[in-house]
């Protein structure tokens, strides 16, 4: 029995670059088919007047029958713009793309595929989620949006904008993210063909490239914490490893859109906040932890300050002082050095003992 995944992968369409002939050539001649039924149709009947029935009968049924059907050729003129695509089939047979800019004729009963002609990605600026990106339409507006479906396929660099999203970093604290991911379609083959609407299949994968990524770092840094997957503990985190979480998912979303014919350029983080429910509560420990910081630099200061006096004090020999009178001065500095206000001195003018 086979494995299903290699028959899934056997079936792939490689994509095949599709040398057509110019259009103008087949322009200027259904032009001039046209023109010579139109020529045929005065002369067909200017012969049934003379009386060459058979001749001009069969002449007009001629001219007549390519004036109805000679409509049929136009349809294999094909137009392509630099960055774009033709994914073409014939009967249901994939035959080739056209991606080179120019004016081409094709086989005018081959078909253009493009499943996500329709659908609209999130762009900059946009406030739709991640997820919401088709745009339904029914009735008589789905018709007229039919006939205004743009076939090709798009090979410029385009940005997705997933909107923010609420996940739990790796020590359960929700946070809001949001990724912009540039993009583009390198194998048009495998975008029509291998996914039923790459557009919807890269926003899916990127919600979830960013969840599992996310859950992997704290917001911020914190000790003992397994960042890199190899169980040893480093020191990254979401606000502070910005650069390395975006390229860790850039990375996440390509293993899983290969398939789909799509290639990665750039992942990058626009948005980055606590939820709002424990923003309060960790902008407190941030104030905290800065409070500390700050209180921690100042006591290092005065003790080195204390020391340096006490050592110049004693090269110098300027005043011998017992264990309990520099422990008073020791107090004395650390409580004028460290404290919130300006100390008030009080000056005594008795003998030092």
């Amino acid at each position: 029995m086979k494995n299903t995944n290699d028959k899934r992968n056997t079936s792939a369409v490689e994509e095949i670059d599709l040398k057509a002939k110019g259009g103008w050539g087949a322009l200027i001649q259904y032009l001039l088919l046209y023109i010579i039924a139109i020529v045929g149709t005065v002369v067909g009947g200017i012969m049934l007047e003379t009386g060459m029935i058979l001749p001009g009968v069969v002449l007009m049924v001629l001219a007549i029958l390519w004036l109805c059907v000679g409509w049929i050729p136009f349809l294999g003129l094909k137009v392509i713009r630099p960055n774009e695509a033709l994914v073409l089939t014939l009967f249901g047979r994939y035959v080739g793309t056209l991606k080179h800019e120019g004016f081409f004729y094709v086989n005018p009963f081959c078909t253009a595929v493009n499943p996500a002609a329709g659908t609209k990605l999130n762009q900059s600026g946009d406030v739709k989620s991640g997820s919401d990106i088709l745009k339904i339409t029914t009735g008589e507006q789905a018709v007229s949006a039919a006939v205004a479906v743009n076939k090709k396929i798009s090979l410029k660099i385009m940005t997705l904008n997933n909107n923010r999203q609420k996940i739990n970093d790796c020590l359960g604290n929700p946070i809001e993210i949001g990724i912009a991911v540039m993009w583009r379609v390198v194998d048009t083959a495998k975008a029509a063909f291998n996914v039923d609407n790459y557009k919807e299949y890269l926003s899916l994968q990127c919600d979830s490239a960013l969840r599992n990524i996310v859950r992997i770092y704290p917001y911020d840094v914190a000790p003992n914490v397994d960042t890199t997957g190899d169980g040893i503990a480093d020191e990254g985190s979401l606000r502070g490893s910005s650069d390395i979480v975006a390229n860790r998912i850039r990375d996440e979303i390509q293993s899983k859109v290969g398939e789909a014919g799509l290639e990665i350029l750039e992942a990058r983080i626009t948005y980055l906040a606590y939820a709002p429910e424990i923003a309060a509560v960790m902008l407190q420990r941030q104030q905290a932890s800065a409070v500390i910081d700050a209180r921690k630099m100042i006591v290092d200061g005065a003790v080195g300050m204390v020391e340096m006096a006490l050592e110049r004090l004693s090269e110098n020999h300027t005043i011998e002082l017992d264990e309990e009178r520099k422990a008073a001065m020791v107090s004395n500095l650390l409580v004028v050095l460290c404290g919130n206000k300006d100390a008030q001195p009080i000056v005594n003018s008795g003998s030092l003992y």
